[in-house]
């Protein structure tokens, strides 16, 4: 395995400023310098700001948003732009999640929009990706992650996508209790993998992390992150306890570095 993993914790609409405090003050302890993995936290955006002050001085654990605007300013009440973002300490955004998709009603060209935007900026997206239940059954599965790979990264700058984030989450899989099989998921991640060869050519391509979101715990992580081209996951509920989320991290540094 080349690609160091990284493990991203998205906190939905989960601790305000309290709770994301103390769960940083749990979970830096935890960690040591022998971890090989990237680290990444995702607060609601009123907790960016407590929870950049309670990780200053520690260069283990970079800060995401879960969602960012793509214009830089202007008339649109309740957005947050890149500027912003970057001001508070944030380097990572996550740009279409599937609830964003379903929800909200976000689409390709919008999650493209707000990719260039970060591009532009210097923030790293965390780009996602996956078919429904529907979609699965139907045999629609790489006609989907094709369509919103090719529309999601249209126009996008091959040098500057090698330090991008890709999260495949299979949408039948997140908060369901239902996991992909790790051949399952990495049928989706090569198949992944294969259009961004075909985007941004194969250099580009193997240096893309691909990430797994759906039903991420301690005890699957190693089974997923073995798979070659599983280079780490997007975890929801179970990063919401810094130990249960640690877990996680150990799992997948010790498997990149036994890989």
């Amino acid at each position: 395995m080349t690609r160091k993993p990284i493990i991203a914790a998205n906190w939905k609409m989960h601790k305000g400023p309290a709770d994301s405090t103390a769960f940083i003050s749990a979970f830096l302890p935890l960690l040591d310098a022998s971890l090989s993995c990237d680290i990444v936290l995702a607060p609601p955006f009123v907790s960016l700001a407590a929870s950049a002050s309670a990780l200053a001085g520690s260069d283990q654990v970079g800060l995401s948003s879960q969602n960012m605007h793509f214009e830089e300013k202007g008339a649109f009440t309740g957005e947050i732009s890149s500027g912003m973002l970057q001001e508070i300490g944030a380097r990572y955004a996550i740009l279409g999640h599937s609830e964003r998709r379903a929800i909200f009603g976000e689409d390709d060209a919008l999650i493209n929009a707000k990719a260039k935007r970060c591009h532009e900026v210097g923030l790293v997206p965390i780009i996602c990706i996956g078919e429904t239940l529907e979609e699965r059954d139907g045999g629609k599965i790489e006609e989907v992650l094709r369509r919103q790979l090719e529309k999601g990264l249209a126009g996008l700058d091959a040098g500057k996508m090698a330090e991008s984030v890709i999260a495949y989450e299979p949408v039948w899989a997140i908060g369901t209790g239902r996991t992909a099989t790790p051949e399952q998921a990495q049928e989706a991640h090569a198949f992944a993998r294969k259009v961004l060869t075909e985007l941004f050519g194969t250099e580009t391509a193997e240096k893309i992390r691909i990430q797994y979101g759906g039903s991420v715990k301690p005890g699957n992580t190693a089974e997923l992150i073995n798979q070659p081209d599983v280079d780490g996951a997007l975890v929801g509920g179970a990063s919401l306890e810094p130990e249960s989320f640690y877990g996680i991290v150990k799992a997948a540094s010790d498997a990149y570095q036994a890989g």
